[in-house]
């Protein structure tokens, strides 16, 4: 059985680790209000279509039982270096 000592150190142990870093975190500047990460219907889009396209090709090819190699190279390729394409192209469009 334990002690009130012992059940009051825990307690403020925990509670330390709650607070402390709260208080010591430093404040960020606010961001304007227009500011905010906002999704496009684009992007949206374009994530789900590449998890319905592994998850058919995982579906497909089965890496799990079969050879998982083939599932690399048709699943996961494909949405891979779409979306590196694409990010290279952000890049561009950004200078």
């Amino acid at each position: 059985m334990f002690g009130l000592q012992e059940i009051l150190i825990i307690t403020a142990f925990i509670l330390a680790l709650l607070f402390i870093p709260r208080m010591t975190a430093k404040k960020q500047p606010e961001r304007p209000a227009g500011a905010k990460f906002m999704v496009s219907g684009k992007m949206r889009m374009a994530v789900a279509a590449s998890a319905v396209y592994m998850a058919l090709a995982a579906a497909f090819f089965q890496p799990w039982q079969k050879d998982g190699l083939m599932f690399v190279y048709v699943g996961v390729g494909p949405v891979a270096l779409g979306w590196l394409a694409a990010w290279v192209l952000v890049g561009f469009k950004k200078d």
